[in-house]
C-alpha cells in the first residue's frame, strides 16, 4: 500500500478458521501492520501463531489489551464483540466487527467496500462487516442495481460447513471417512451445535442454517433480507432467501435471480460485471465454464457466472455467484475496510 505509516492491529479470535484467515490476508496483502497483538479467549492463551515468518504468543483478550491498538478485527462470537468491543474503542482503536453484534444497529455503518464505502467515514468506533452469504451477492449485484435498480431478489445459497467454524469443518472429514468405511455418521454440529438435534451433512444438503424464526425463515436468510436493504440503503428491495448447507469445505455458491426496475440489456449487464471491482466473470458455456465453489477457494474475488435473461419475466435475470466464504466473506472484507481508511488518511 502507498501510505507508509504503520498501524498496531489486534486480531480478535486470532485461533479460529476466520481469524487465521485474517492473518493470511494481513500478510498476502501487505497491509502496513506495526505491532501485531493476537488474541483470543483465556483457554487459548498461550498458543504460537505465526505472521509473516515470526512467531507470537496469544494474548488473553482483555479491555487492556487494546491499549495503543489503532485496529481491532474481531471474529471470536458475537457475545465477544458486545463485551470488549466498546472498550477497544474506549482505548481509541476503531473496530472491524466479523459478528452479526452491531450489524443492524442504526449507528453502525454495514460496509462491503465494493458496494458503500462512503459509510466507512460515517462510523463512531465501530464498523460491521456483513454476512458472508450477503457480501459475495451483493458485490455482483452492485452495478447491476446502479445501472437498472433492482425490485425483487430470490436467492438459494448453498453455503460451505467452513461458515460454521472448524468444528462444523472437522464434522463434515469424519463423517464422509466413516461413510465411506460404511460406518455410522455421527451428527454433532449441524445444522446449529446449540439445538438438540443434529442431522448427517456429508454427501447431504441442509435447508437450515441457524435458527427458525417466528416467519419460517431462519436467522441466516433474515440476515440476507435485512442486511441487502441496508448495504444498498432502500427497504423497498424485496429479498427472498433460502440458505442450504452443503457438504463443502470452502466457497459458498448462490443462485440468484433478481428483477429490475428498468429494462436492462444482457450485454451491458455483462460487461458492467466485468468492470466491476471485486467481481470476475466466468461464463462460456461451450467450455463448461462457470464458477465452481472449488475453485473460488483461497482467493478473493466473487465470481459470476450463468448469466442469463429469464424466460418468463421480461425483467428478469439470473446468475450463479461464487466466493470463499473465509476470505471476501469476512477476513479479506475486514482488510478491505481497514485499507480504505489507511488510504483515506
Amino acid at each position: 500500500m502507498e501510505n507508509k505509516k504503520l498501524y498496531n492491529v489486534a486480531v480478535v479470535g486470532v485461533t479460529g478458521a476466520v481469524g487465521q484467515k485474517m492473518l493470511e490476508t494481513l500478510e498476502r496483502r501487505d497491509f502496513p501492520v506495526g505491532e501485531l497483538r493476537p488474541l483470543a479467549s483465556a483457554r487459548s492463551a498461550g498458543q504460537q501463531i505465526t505472521f509473516k515468518g515470526k512467531a507470537y504468543t496469544v494474548q488473553e483478550a482483555t479491555p487492556e489489551a487494546f491499549e495503543g491498538i489503532d485496529f481491532a478485527l474481531f471474529s471470536a462470537g458475537g457475545s465477544i464483540s458486545e463485551k470488549l468491543a466498546p472498550a477497544a474503542v474506549e482505548r481509541g482503536a476503531v473496530v472491524i466487527d466479523n459478528t452479526s453484534a452491531f450489524r443492524m444497529l442504526p449507528e453502525v455503518p454495514l460496509v462491503v467496500p465494493e458496494v458503500n464505502a462512503h459509510m466507512i467515514s460515517q462510523h463512531r468506533g465501530i464498523i460491521a462487516n456483513p454476512n458472508c452469504s450477503t457480501i459475495q451477492m451483493v458485490v455482483a449485484l452492485k452495478p447491476i442495481h446502479d445501472a437498472y435498480g433492482i425490485e425483487r431478489i430470490i436467492v438459494s445459497t448453498y453455503q460451505a460447513v467452513s461458515g460454521s467454524g472448524q468444528a462444523a469443518i472437522d464434522e463434515l472429514r469424519e463423517q464422509t471417512r466413516a461413510v465411506l468405511d460404511g460406518k455410522p455418521a455421527e451428527p454433532k454440529v449441524l445444522p446449529v451445535k446449540s439445538l438438540p438435534k443434529h442431522h448427517q451433512i456429508a454427501f447431504n444438503a441442509i435447508p437450515q442454517i441457524d435458527v427458525f424464526e417466528e416467519n419460517g425463515f431462519t436467522k441466516e436468510e433474515m440476515k440476507m433480507v435485512n442486511e441487502t436493504r441496508k448495504i444498498f440503503g432502500t427497504d423497498e428491495i424485496q429479498v427472498t432467501p433460502t440458505c442450504v448447507r452443503v457438504p463443502v469445505f470452502f466457497g459458498h455458491s448462490e443462485s440468484v435471480f433478481i428483477e429490475t426496475k428498468k429494462p436492462f440489456d444482457l450485454a451491458e449487464v455483462r460487461s458492467l460485471l466485468e468492470s466491476a471491482p471485486g467481481v470476475t466473470v466466468v461464463d462460456d458455456l461451450p467450455e463448461q465454464a462457470y464458477p465452481m465453489a472449488i475453485d473460488s477457494a483461497g482467493h478473493f474475488d466473487t465470481y459470476v457466472g450463468r448469466i442469463r435473461r429469464d424466460l418468463f419475466h421480461p425483467r428478469g435475470l439470473n446468475m450463479w455467484i461464487v466466493s470463499d466464504n473465509v476470505l471476501k466473506g469476512a477476513a479479506l472484507n475486514a482488510v478491505q475496510i481497514a485499507e480504505h481508511m489507511v488510504r483515506s488518511k
